[in-house]
């Protein structure tokens, strides 16, 4: 039997418990909190999860008491108990992508800002991996997630998950609860666009993976520009990943000629630009390279890039409230959400004469 000694805090009388050297102190409960603040239990109850109505007066003395016991109320019980656990799942395929790093942050902010709070969980593009997540994410009582994921064996697992789901680059479907992405297709198009009007015409894309809507968007933009010029579409294929380098040597080795490309993120530009120089290109005088993302890691880029910023504070801060708003209103505000891109000028292009 380990030795206990009593004490008191504010007329609520609590145990210590002496274990060697150690001490802990037992935390306060709902009935010492009830008793502080002179209501019942349910009423303290009712203050916490918000279950019912309660007087301006008795609310504070139990706020008070709360705060006097250090009473910490038990969000794994109130999670079951109401069903929300205020948490939403963020599931992405590589945390090494810059640009869902950034999304991420607004989502957690806007998550926090209304009580609720983020888990990452990265895949590795393994589809393991995301089944496990959402799993755990649904045993868990999330309140919703978010995921960018490009495997087709998950649609099952989305379209029977009970959470709603609000995907980032993927076109509508029956399984999203939700969709939000940036207007790929005008994306391509202002930078094909730019680069033409800058002198260019053998322009290379690095196509991304045609799963996404991002890269399939992007390409049928550039293939228009293009089309629209009488100039060859060029392209090679490519994956969203932090480096590019030998995708951009396999594109130096396939278009010797090129004089314009469209990288297929910012990361990627700047992997284009450090095998250029190793190669003796100049850019922008030999080699013109537009950017896609608009990341902040971008701008210590010299010389500046030139890049196609998506709005990715507005993106992941719309993708947390959708699902915050389908808890509070049981409904969407928007199901399909499409939000505009700008073309942002750097040092990466110029104006031949």
């Amino acid at each position: 039997m380990k030795p206990v000694s009593k004490f008191k805090r504010n007329g609520v009388r609590f145990n210590r418990i002496f274990n060697g050297k150690a001490m802990v102190m037992i935390l306060a409960q709902i009935s010492d909190v009830a008793r502080l603040a002179g209501v019942s239990s349910a009423t303290v109850s009712r203050v916490i999860n918000g279950t019912a109505k309660v007087s301006d007066e008795k609310v504070k003395r139990v706020l008070e008491a709360i705060d006097a016991t250090g009473f910490k109320p038990n969000e794994i019980a109130r999670s079951l108990y109401k069903k929300s656990s205020k948490i939403i799942g963020y599931i992405v395929p590589s945390i090494l992508n810059v640009f869902l790093t950034e999304i991420g942050r607004a989502i957690e902010d806007e998550a926090f800002q209304n009580g609720y709070k983020m888990i990452l969980c990265n895949s590795d593009e393994n589809p393991k991996k995301e089944v496990a997540y959402i799993n755990m994410l649904t045993a868990m009582n999330a309140d919703g997630i978010i995921i960018t994921a490009n495997n087709d064996n998950l649609d099952e697992e989305i379209r029977s998950c009970p959470l709603p789901v609000v995907a980032l680059d993927k076109d509508a479907g029956s399984r999203y609860t939700a969709v939000v992405q940036s207007d790929n297709y005008s994306g391509g198009r202002l930078a094909t666009e730019h680069l033409i009007e800058c002198g260019c015409r053998h322009i290379v894309l690095m196509r991304g993976p045609q799963k996404y809507s991002s890269g399939s968007q992007r390409f049928l933009g550039y293939v228009d520009v293009c089309n629209e010029h009488g100039i060859q579409p060029l392209f090679m294929e490519s994956q969203y990943r932090f480096d590019a380098v030998e995708s951009a040597r396999e594109l130096l080795k396939r278009f010797p000629y090129v004089d314009g490309i469209l990288a297929l993120s910012d990361m990627t530009a700047l992997s284009l630009y450090k095998v250029l120089c190793e190669q003796g290109k100049r850019v922008p005088d030999d080699v013109m390279i537009v950017g896609y993302d608009g990341v902040e890691l971008s701008s210590l880029m010299t010389p500046a890039l030139t890049t196609v910023v998506q709005p990715i504070e507005e993106i992941g801060r719309l993708a947390a409230k959708l699902i915050i708003d389908q808890v509070a209103k049981g409904k969407l505000s928007s199901r399909e959400n499409v939000l505009p891109v700008s073309l942002k000028m750097g040092q990466t292009t110029r104006m031949r004469k």
